[in-house]
């Protein structure tokens, strides 16, 4: 449990969401039928940003209509390609505002990007393609890291505003940030021109904040992603490719945060594990 948490309305009385995890499902009908609604009914989280739910709007609604009945509310962006990406926004109250894409014609359904806003904080799902060097799928991971990233850029200057992007990156920023870097250096996730477009974001003169690194320096993870292949989980042989990435303002806020590891293999309902932070 996180220091001084109660609900949102108690705790503020103001629509700004203060704990916000972001997880990829890997499939919201899959990991609805392996716990993601108990996690939802536990969850201390305001706003949940959630990636890969491979289902359209109304799927999407449907699966969730039980965390939905609870009160919870659904902001999403279905993917126009069946059985791929698709992002979405739950939160305890309605968001002022919400828009998909991010003005790239390209990816404007691809259901990989999608904004909410709650007063001075916009909330934003991502979810960057996963890349395969030397296919097409590296190709498109390219094109979408050229447009997204002035895109963020002009967007951490919006007057007023708070803006925090979560969701799954797919690219593990140092070698921190996955366990097997050494082998991985040639691997889409860890090229050095993927790194270092990670650097433009939240390097010394970036205008984001990573802020599970600001909170965990120095340190290996903590992981949020295993392969379900081999021992990768029980080793903690994973990737840290799930951020909370933060303009300034909102990061000096950041309290605490943690991966929500399963406590044994057979109780993960996705290959991820939420990503949760408080912020005052």
């Amino acid at each position: 449990m996180y220091p001084e948490s109660a609900s949102w309305n108690l705790r503020y009385g103001s629509r700004v969401p203060h704990i916000i995890s972001t997880v990829n499902v890997n499939g919201i009908r899959a990991a609805a039928r392996k716990g993601l609604l108990d996690w939802l009914t536990a969850t201390e989280a305001d706003a949940v940003a959630l990636q890969e739910t491979r289902a359209t709007d109304a799927e999407t609604a449907a699966v969730l209509a039980p965390a939905l009945d609870a009160g919870w509310h659904l902001a999403s962006a279905q993917p126009i390609a069946k059985g791929r990406s698709g992002v979405a926004i739950l939160s305890r109250r309605p968001a002022h505002a919400v828009r998909i894409g991010f003005g790239d014609d390209e990816f404007a359904d691809s259901g990989r990007y999608l904004e909410a806003d709650f007063d001075e904080l916009t909330l934003a799902s991502v979810y960057v393609p996963s890349g395969d060097v030397g296919t097409p799928k590296q190709d498109e991971k390219d094109r979408f890291m050229a447009s997204f990233g002035p895109y963020l850029a002009d967007a951490a200057n919006r007057p007023g505003r708070d803006l925090l992007v979560c969701g799954d990156w797919n690219i593990a920023h140092t070698e921190l940030d996955l366990k097997n870097w050494k082998t991985n250096r040639k691997s889409s996730g860890f090229l050095p021109e993927e790194r270092e477009w990670l650097d433009g974001l939240i390097g010394a003169d970036g205008p984001f904040t990573d802020v599970v690194r600001q909170l965990h320096p120095d340190v290996p993870g903590p992981y949020a992603w295993w392969s379900y292949r081999g021992r990768a989980f029980d080793n903690d042989a994973g990737w840290r490719i799930d951020y909370h990435m933060a303009t300034a303002d909102l990061a000096a806020r950041a309290k605490h945060a943690r991966v929500e590891r399963a406590d044994a293999y057979d109780q993960r309902w996705s290959d991820h594990a939420p990503v949760t932070v408080q912020y005052r």
